[in-house]
């Protein structure tokens, strides 16, 4: 980069064609859609908002992702490229935005002062909010062709606590395709931590070094060799640090009134040129990759945050319907004296649980898929499932006879009846709970076992079950049920 930095000349306006070059860099429909398949990507984001597969319920506490994704599939479908400052209070942030628009569309100052009169006929001007007191604002310049230009200014960045500004962080740099980072001198510890979260986002990063007609040409070149040889050096390369002057104040000599001669300050035009150049340099370059691309590994980010929050509010949900199958099942054998209805009461339960979580999970399932599926689970279980059969049919035939035996013995033979319907009800709930946890995961897993088959699923989900503490838990509710019933 030429590292030289000439004087601001007052005479000396902005390129009249700006706005025509950066539209030519970034887009062109046929190129976009010739060299990253452009429209492939629209397609792919709009499906994937189109069947989110979302439940009311689990849409709840989701709004804000969901608006994200939304975000962006406006963001391909307009063509926008966006553009985002960041910086500290007083680093001419805003002063810079303006120099490259060639018009003061955002107020000067705190963000928090900006005025609605600055907008324009051809901008669009909008806020957003980053946390309850900090608000991006965004300017969007309709392009010359098919394309938009949006320009985000956000709060300085020792306006806001750490908190906020990682969050702010996240929130603009995922989006933006371009980010400007702006200093007045040398970096102080936060500017630095800024730089470094920014960097994370794995975005291109101009690093501008702004007001530089405030310094003396010595002064500035050692202030532009510091920053670029230790502060920034594992951040950013020198071909990323453009030098610039946004608001240049200009002496100009003036005769007073009484015939003394003074100094005067006034503006002068922006010194952007090269900011521009690097910014139309790396649109150029990687431009139409960058606003697909962008968009799309955004999009993913989101769309992981929705699945994994999917799965877990539906692995809560499974775990509450598995539970309430296991308690009823109990219930019903504890209860039932006759073995035959023992056993199929517990069938028609475990089929109903199998549906259930089909039903939950969004895949379709017959009453005889639901059989089959319970078949093969059952066969995988081996020894619980033996258990469950040789437990429903002992215990179930000695219950008879002690529910017979009742009026004979006076009631003395509730009480051991009360014992042995409890414990079968408790052999028969864990074999149902572990039922319903193979059947939870072979749904999440898109109704596929996987690579290792149904046997080794089983197998590792029955390994992580407690049986002793499921089997107190379902006794400990029973004896409640029983009590209350008696």
């Amino acid at each position: 980069m030429n590292s030289m930095l000439p004087l601001p000349d007052p005479h000396e306006g902005d390129s009249s064609s700006w706005e025509e070059e950066l539209d030519k860099a970034i887009f062109s429909f046929e190129d976009i859609q010739a060299e990253l398949n452009y429209k492939q990507a629209q397609t792919a984001l709009r499906s994937l908002v189109n069947k989110l597969d979302l439940t009311p319920q689990e849409k709840r506490g989701l709004e804000e992702e969901i608006g994200d994704l939304e975000v962006m599939l406006g963001k391909l479908d307009r063509m926008v490229v966006q553009i985002a400052a960041f910086g500290m209070v007083g680093r001419g942030k805003s002063s810079l935005l303006n120099a490259l628009v060639g018009q003061s569309v955002f107020e000067t100052g705190p963000l928090h002062g900006v005025t609605r009169a600055a907008q324009r006929v051809n901008w669009s001007i909008s806020e957003d909010a980053i946390a309850s007191s900090s608000r991006t604002l965004r300017v969007t310049l309709p392009g010359i062709g098919q394309s938009q230009v949006e320009l985000i200014d956000t709060p300085g960045l020792d306006e806001v606590d750490g908190e906020t500004r990682t969050a702010l962080a996240e929130h603009v740099a995922k989006q933006a395709d371009l980010i400007l980072f702006v200093i007045s001198g040398d970096m102080t510890k936060i500017e630095h931590e800024a730089l470094s979260q920014l960097r994370e986002a794995g975005k291109p990063i101009i690093l501008v070094f702004n007001k530089v007609d405030q310094y003396p040409e010595a002064d500035r070149m050692a202030v532009y060799q510091k920053v670029r040889d230790e502060r920034v050096r594992e951040l950013l390369s020198p071909l990323e640090i453009v030098m610039a002057a946004a608001s240049p104040l200009l002496k100009t000599a003036v005769q007073r009134a009484d015939g003394s001669r003074g100094i005067q300050l006034r503006a002068g035009n922006a010194q952007v040129e090269e900011l521009k150049l690097k910014i139309l340099e790396i649109l150029h370059r990687e431009g139409k990759a960058l606003v697909a691309l962008n968009t799309m590994i955004y999009a993913d980010n989101v769309n992981e945050q929705l699945v994994q929050r999917k799965l877990m509010i539906r692995d809560r949900a499974a775990n509450e319907l598995i539970w309430k199958a296991v308690i009823t099942k109990a219930v019903a054998i504890a209860l039932n004296p006759i073995t035959v209805v023992d056993i199929l009461s517990g069938v028609v339960i475990d089929i109903a649980l199998i549906l259930g979580l089909s039903k939950l999970y969004g895949i379709a399932m017959t009453e005889t898929g639901a059989i089959q599926l319970l078949q093969k689970i059952a066969l995988g279980m081996g020894g619980i499932g033996a258990s469950e059969l040789l437990a429903t049919l002992g215990l179930s035939g000695l219950k008879t006879l002690l529910g017979i035996s009742a009026p004979v013995t006076g009631g003395a033979s509730f009480a051991p009846y009360v014992s042995v319907a409890i414990t079968q009800a408790g052999v028969t709930g864990v074999a149902s709970y572990g039922i319903g946890q193979v059947t939870k995961a072979y749904l999440a897993n898109g109704a596929t076992w996987g690579p290792d088959g149904p046997k080794a699923v089983i197998g590792k989900i029955l390994a992580t079950l407690d049986e002793t503490s499921i089997l107190n838990r379902i006794k400990d509710e029973l004896q409640e049920k029983m009590k209350r019933r008696g």
